[in-house]
């Protein structure tokens, strides 16, 4: 077997050192799920608070997975969540490509080395491709992993298919340490000689990974604790390698509730399901942070963080290895919490699809019904229903303008449309402060109560019970001719 000493100290001596090295090494699978977003914020959140690197890598070696445009959504939401990386495909850096098929000449050259030090052979067994990507199957010793060199060597080049084996040691045990879960130690007997290099020539997810991670200088390792189980295989591949083993950071995993992991296959929502569902970047991103890590010292007991905020804070030591439950009742108040907090005119823009897709008119104000909004909704799906009325006034029964609390029946309401719909009339000024003046004023000639006035109005131009803003905001928005048409329904509904 032929192994060139100089290709691998070439690549030795591109590696970056000196500085943390983070990366998100995605699949291209279309789907940004929760437990990922989580992985790519964390992985920037230590690149960033350490002053490091942050690498996007593209992990496509598992063709059969792939959706088309599935790059363009890992894209679009590091972009839209501000993950801005330092190296990858699109930029470029001292370790390219960052896109595993473009390195699949790499990892055969990586797979003989470790052939040519004993720990790995070459496998001639037939067995399916599932066996070959997972190694799990119930076997005794590979009858390949005693074979000869010289035999070894002889059916490869006589063209005979094989995979590349990792030998795993019968004896002894191998302890690996992460962050969280401290360290474990497993007996290697209990591990399978797992698959490194496929027959045709890609490497399998667990071997890309390390040979990709040590040439990229990666210092810290972000994964999901489901790899705890392969965390040994790594750290024998490094040692047999020679390399620096990373930091780990196993994280556990995100949870629908006591028992069931989040996942697509039962509907659960993803990056772009929640943004498409109302909620903000900013509160998902907050939200996503604190699930399964908490910060420490004086900001303890802190919710609320941007992203600065969060790098500057951001403790590998405040993860957890306790599961995460996503609780949407809690996403809903970090939303309302991040639409309060927005300035006006932030919210208004960021409203105004949702208010156009129902409101059409384009004499209805966006921006004054956005007002009335601000501090009523949770999320910004909510706001087509909520505004509806402005469009066209729904049908209402009148059983709507009997009200205990404001002292209102059909009766009393008639008789306080009849005196408002005059002084309405009479207004030359349409302005809140005149509308509001001139209800008030109405109110304490009719010697009635405020409310008891303001309720029959806001039915009459709402025709609805619950509203964003009262009587005196509907009428302003809906314009002078508009809530006098209304009003006049109302009344005759109730004559």
């Amino acid at each position: 077997m032929n192994i060139d000493p100089r290709y691998f100290e070439e690549m030795e001596a591109r590696i970056p050192k000196g500085k943390v090295r983070t990366r998100f090494a995605p699949s291209p699978t279309g789907y940004m799920h929760v437990g990922n977003l989580r992985t790519a914020l964390y992985t920037w959140l230590i690149a960033r608070h350490y002053d490091g690197t942050f690498i996007l890598r593209i992990e496509d070696t598992d063709q059969a997975r792939q959706v088309e445009g599935a790059t363009d959504v890992i894209y679009r939401t590091m972009t839209e969540c501000g993950l801005t990386h330092d190296e990858g495909p699109d930029i470029g850096g001292p370790v390219a490509p960052y896109i595993q098929t473009e390195r699949r000449d790499t990892y055969p050259r990586y797979a003989k080395l470790l052939v040519s030090k004993g720990a790995a052979y070459r496998c001639f067994c037939e067995k399916c491709e599932s066996e070959e990507d997972s190694g799990d199957f119930d076997r005794g010793d590979d009858p390949c992993r005693d074979m000869s060199a010289e035999e070894s060597q002889a059916r490869a080049d006589a063209g005979e298919p094989y995979v590349i084996r990792q030998r795993i040691p019968h004896e002894g045990t191998t302890t690996f340490h992460d962050v969280s879960f401290g360290d474990i130690t497993v007996e290697n007997k209990t591990l399978d000689d797992q698959v490194l290099l496929k027959r045709d020539g890609l490497p399998t997810y667990n071997f890309a990974n390390v040979v990709d991670d040590h040439l990229m200088g990666i210092t810290h390792v972000v994964r999901g604790s489901e790899y705890l189980s392969s965390a040994p295989k790594y750290n024998l591949l490094y040692e047999a390698f020679g390399w620096e083993i990373p930091t780990y950071v196993h994280c556990s995993p995100v949870m629908r509730d006591q028992h069931n992991k989040m996942s697509k296959r039962h509907g659960d929502p993803s990056y772009e399901d929640l943004k498409a569902q109302g909620y903000l970047t900013d509160a998902i991103l907050n939200y996503v942070a604190l699930l399964g890590w908490a910060p420490k010292g004086e900001k303890a007991e802190q919710e609320f963080f941007t992203l600065a905020q969060l790098a500057e804070a951001f403790d590998i030591a405040g993860i957890s290895k306790s599961p995460a439950i996503f609780d949407i009742e809690k996403l809903n108040y970090f939303n309302a919490n991040y639409l309060r907090a927005m300035t006006p005119e932030a919210f208004a823009k960021a409203a105004e699809p949702y208010i156009r897709s129902v409101v059409k008119n384009p004499a209805i104000d966006a921006a004054a019904v956005a007002a009335l909004l601000q501090a009523r909704c949770e999320k910004l799906t909510e706001i087509p229903e909520k505004v509806d009325f402005f469009e066209a006034l729904p049908e209402y029964e009148t059983d709507f303008f009997t009200n205990k609390k404001s002292k209102t029946n059909p009766e009393v309401s008639q008789s306080m449309l009849e005196a408002a719909i005059p002084m309405l009339e009479g207004l030359s000024d349409w302005t809140v402060d005149a509308i509001h003046d001139g209800l008030i004023d109405l109110a304490a000639k009719l010697e009635v109560k405020n409310a008891t006035l303001m309720w029959p109005v806001r039915i009459a131009a709402a025709g609805r019970l619950v509203t964003p803003g009262g009587a005196v905001e509907i009428c302003h928005i809906l314009g002078q001719e508009e809530t006098l048409r209304r009003l006049r329904l109302g009344l005759d509904k109730l004559k």
